[in-house]
């Protein structure tokens, strides 16, 4: 993508607006798909979550003030929206969020779209057991990688907590894989 300021001049613009928003949609639909399929874990529920992302980008361009990186700043409100989504689909079936949470884990295995082996399920049943911050961190931090500095921008939390929510989520993970 080309120099961001620029880019986000392109955004802002009437002129240049659609053709602007059809490159981030581009550039960021696969890892903002991912980042929301890793917090939500069903894929139709990725897809939705994926739309109201990007139409929530849209309306609030006018809005974003340059502090963080756009990607970030997209990132922030993929992370709400999942949040948001989660916790309303937990609501509307009468249960908590972690309840909510270990019964999409348990239904991972009859999603077509997860491609993941019995190691694979029994890890997303620890992290499914974990409280939402280390969750978050754990996903961001292992499946995709992000570095501490941009989990920083996006979750506006301090690199040291970050690291710390990261440590305890990988000691609880591996107590939960050597018991069961």
């Amino acid at each position: 993508m080309q120099d961001e300021q620029a880019f986000i001049k392109d955004l802002l613009d009437p002129k240049t607006q659609n053709v602007a928003f059809q490159t981030l949609l581009s550039s960021y639909q696969k890892p903002i798909y991912n980042h929301v399929r890793n917090i939500v874990l069903n894929h139709d529920d990725a897809d939705d979550v994926l739309q109201n992302t990007f139409v929530k980008v849209f309306k609030n361009l006018k809005n974003f003030k340059g502090e963080s990186k756009l990607f970030s700043w997209v990132y922030r409100i993929a992370t709400n929206e999942a949040i948001t989504f989660l916790n309303a689909k937990a609501k509307r079936n009468g249960m908590t969020s972690a309840d909510f949470q270990q019964k999409q884990v348990e239904n991972l295995q009859a999603d077509s779209y997860f491609e993941g082996d019995e190691i694979q399920l029994k890890l997303q049943k620890a992290i499914a057991l974990l409280p939402e911050k280390q969750q978050l961190v754990f996903k961001m931090r292992y499946f995709e990688e992000l570095k501490y500095e941009e989990l920083s921008e996006i979750l506006d939390t301090s690199v040291g907590a970050l690291k710390a929510s990261y440590h305890h989520a990988v000691k609880k993970i591996e107590e939960y894989m050597l018991k069961n």
